[in-house]
């Protein structure tokens, strides 16, 4: 398997202001000098993590849908970030996986952050995505997931003698209130899973006064940083091997002891 270049954007979010960020977004993706394979942007990307869903939610075609597509299909990466979406009805706290050609996955919040009421405004999500990138099984997720790590569960899959994933991908709003949290709980999901994992979070201070300090990085399998940002605005791009990733599990096979069982999705 050939190594993955993925691109981490961790911007200044303009509080639920769409224009300004998509503007600033994309001066940030065309600052990326390399040929890359995926971008990353945080969690409510366009907006800041606002409870306003009726204000600023956008129907699947809308602007920010657009905008998605037409940078993926002009960088020729995959994009992926989470924004509001309004469907039937409902509002979801919505992660687009946006490919070059158009087409797409998405991934619904599935744990929603109570202490903001977000599981009054918004519906949960029900399904796990695993996307596939040149090879790569990848898991994106949303800010509060992190903090539930059988929902993240990286399962031993017998009949393809592999795991789920290679790459966990958390996109946040994660205030520095807690970023101890943060930086805690993604070594640890790098580590019990046996995969790389990638955190990327926003800065400046939002709309309701709550202050965000980054703290962006990638982690190995085993735990190592392989890039972290401090309090900054910018976009940095890093290089996955898929020969370490094999190795270590080859050498470290923790997974096949792994305990089996459900989830109820109730």
């Amino acid at each position: 398997m050939d190594d993955l270049k993925v691109s981490v954007i961790q911007p200044y979010i303009h509080w639920q202001n769409i224009d300004a960020n998509l503007a600033d977004l994309e001066e940030k993706i065309w600052q990326i000098e390399e040929h890359t394979h995926l971008i990353v942007l945080p969690e409510m990307f366009n907006t800041g993590f606002t409870m306003l869903a009726s204000k600023y939610s956008e129907l699947m075609n809308g602007k920010t849908f657009r905008w998605l597509r037409q940078m993926a299909g002009q960088t020729g990466a995959v994009i992926t970030g989470s924004y509001i979406v309004c469907e039937k009805n409902y509002f979801y706290n919505r992660l687009l996986w946006m490919k070059p050609d158009g087409s797409f996955l998405t991934y619904d919040k599935r744990h929603l952050f109570r202490l903001t009421q977000e599981n009054k405004y918004f519906r949960k999500g029900k399904e796990l995505l695993i996307a596939d990138l040149n090879g790569w099984k990848i898991c994106p997720l949303i800010c509060y997931d992190l903090r539930f790590p059988v929902w993240s569960r990286n399962i031993y899959l017998l009949d393809q003698n592999r795991l789920s994933y290679d790459i966990g991908i958390y996109i946040a709003n994660w205030p520095a209130a807690r970023i101890n949290a943060w930086d805690t709980l993604l070594k640890a999901r790098a580590m019990e899973n046996s995969c790389y994992t990638i955190g990327v979070n926003r800065i400046g201070i939002d709309g309701n006064g709550i202050e965000y300090t980054g703290h962006s990085t990638v982690f190995n399998p085993k735990g190592e940083e392989l890039l972290t940002f401090s309090n900054e605005s910018k976009a940095v791009t890093t290089r996955l091997s898929y020969d370490f990733l094999l190795n270590y599990r080859q050498k470290f096979p923790i997974f096949l002891d792994g305990d089996q069982f459900e989830i109820n999705f109730n």
